[in-house]
């Protein structure tokens, strides 16, 4: 058959990679042994793509920054293995302010989700249509983002997180937590989530317990982290949960509410 795409000579491709028709790679991309580019994508220059991808058609990859300050610098998107990118996302280039956008291994973005400059997105995460990730933002492992999810720049969210559909986050989500409601808030714990990633029922009660003590005993946040420290503080839960609170960007979402959009 035929080729019908535009693949530059300075390209890097890998074995068995498959490049569908109308799509076009651009110099100084590199991608990875068995990944599969479906027809009418674009990667331009800075994509460093990983082994047994699979990108499908619309997809634009490494295009440069919607960020009014960038000025043309050299900058990256490094995507790991094993990640499958549905109908027409976007994935932006890094900026002067970290160089790159890095999206790890096992992860799952649906159709038309959005990752901006200088994002860091960790491993075996989905994200639901339409998700939305402005720049800067910080995401852990197993994160789960509902469709329409909108992140507000330099949010943290925290690994085994899952947010409803149409959430709006504008504060720092710490792990294990569901997260609801506008503004966004602790809406319980990601029980279900945990159990199926082999989380034994000690360690789930111990988490339910700490973000009980944070969020629905009507303690301040330097209060509440004393409590943890106190009652649970030896366990990996705590240490995980009061780390992340230590480094919260963008302050913590509020506690557990009734109100609704």
């Amino acid at each position: 058959m035929q080729q019908m795409y535009d693949l530059h000579p300075d390209a890097k491709i890998g074995k068995d990679v498959t490049i569908g028709n109308f799509s076009t790679i651009y110099e100084d991309v590199v991608i990875g042994d068995g990944t599969w580019i479906g027809p009418n994508v674009t990667i331009f220059p800075g994509a460093r793509i990983g082994k047994n991808c699979k990108i499908f058609p619309g997809a634009v990859i490494a295009a440069v920054p919607q960020d009014l300050k960038f000025n043309g610098e050299y900058t990256t998107v490094e995507i790991g293995d094993n990640n499958t990118i549905r109908e027409c996302c976007t994935i932006s280039r890094g900026t002067s302010a970290s160089g790159k956008t890095v999206i790890g291994n096992n992860n799952l973005l649906m159709a038309y989700v959005h990752v901006a400059h200088d994002c860091v997105v960790g491993n075996n995460c989905v994200f639901a249509n339409n998700a939305t990730l402005a720049g800067h933002i910080i995401v852990g492992d197993y994160v789960v983002l509902g469709g329409m999810t909108a992140c507000l720049q330099f949010v943290h969210i925290g690994s085994h997180v899952i947010t409803a559909g149409g959430s709006l986050v504008n504060k720092d989500i710490p792990p294990f937590v569901r997260a609801a409601n506008y503004p966004i808030s602790f809406a319980g714990i990601n029980d279900v989530g945990l159990q199926r990633r082999g989380f034994p029922m000690e360690k789930i009660n111990t988490i339910k317990e700490i973000y009980r003590i944070l969020f629905q005993k009507s303690l301040t946040v330097s209060n509440a982290v004393e409590v943890i420290k106190e009652q649970y503080g030896h366990t990996d839960e705590a240490k995980q949960v009061l780390g992340f609170i230590g480094s919260a960007n963008t302050g913590l979402m509020k506690g557990y509410t009734n109100a609704r959009r």
